[in-house]
This record gives structure tokens, C-alpha cells and sequence, in this order.
């Protein structure tokens, strides 16, 4: 795991969504385990009108906490996703040497946020002196390209 570089260059907005793109794939390979659960407890049928409307509920959130603690624990442990890792980023704290939990959970729902504003949070990398975006800054971190290994 790549120790944090502190004075690397900020990644752009290309380099991000590439990053994502590949994350992405393993994150529904996940929820796709989390669904094959869902659909033997409800007899392949989650979602018909016979069933309960809470076990649609808690396979709804049961998603979103697997992508939390899919992101967040990479966050926290080297700052670095699979896809991270491929695209040569890291994320890096304002206040410290590694993300907390706190930060990775505002982390999380401020890039919640940045997707439903039509992806407004991820363009502003585009604007932003410093390229980050909505969730960088509400969380206090930074994504910055680490140097090729030589």
C-alpha cells in the first residue's frame, strides 16, 4: 500500500471517472451476491406485491451500506479502491495521515449528492483551484496522482 504523498498533483476529472468506471464493476458484482441472498429469502420474488414491502426496504439499504463499507473500507485502510490503485490515486486526509470513518461516511453521502446534481459535485474538479470536487471538500480530502513506479 502506497504510503500518502502529500505533495503529488492533484487528478483530474478523466482520471476520476476512470477510476470509478472500474470500481463500479466490482461494486455490483457485490450487490449482485447481496441480490442473490435477497431473492432465496423472498422465493425469487422481491419485489412482487405479495411480499412484504419491508424486505424491499432492508434490500434497498442493505445496497447502500455495502457500498459504504466497500468505499469506506479502502478509504480507510491506505486510501486507495481497486480502482484507485489501477489509476495511480490516492486519497489523502486535510487533517492526518489516513481517513476516518466520519470522513469516509460524509465522504460517501456528499459524492451521493455530487451524482444526483446531474454529476455538478464531480464537474466542479473542473473549476476548483485545487480540482476538487463537492466531496472532497465537504469531507476534507484530496485525490492526487502518485508517481509512476520506477
Amino acid at each position: 500500500m502506497p504510503v500518502a504523498v502529500t505533495n503529488a498533483p492533484p487528478a483530474g476529472l478523466w482520471r476520476r471517472l476512470a477510476a470509478i468506471l472500474y470500481d463500479s464493476l466490482l461494486l455490483v458484482a457485490l450487490w449482485f451476491a447481496v441480490a442473490t441472498v435477497f431473492l432465496a429469502i423472498s422465493g425469487g420474488r422481491l419485489a412482487a406485491p405479495d411480499r412484504p414491502l419491508w424486505l424491499l426496504y432492508a434490500f434497498r439499504a442493505t445496497l447502500l451500506l455495502v457500498g459504504f463499507l466497500f468505499f469506506g473500507w479502502f478509504w480507510t485502510r491506505g486510501g486507495q479502491t481497486l480502482g484507485m490503485r489501477a489509476w495511480r490515486l490516492q486519497l489523502i486526509s486535510d487533517s492526518g495521515p489516513a481517513l476516518t470513518w466520519s470522513q469516509a461516511l460524509r465522504r460517501f453521502a456528499a459524492a451521493g449528492l455530487s451524482w444526483a446534481a446531474l454529476g455538478l459535485g464531480y464537474w466542479w474538479v473542473m473549476i476548483d483551484r485545487e480540482k476538487r470536487a463537492w466531496h472532497d471538500i465537504l469531507s476534507g480530502t484530496r485525490v492526487v496522482v502518485l508517481p509512476k513506479p520506477r
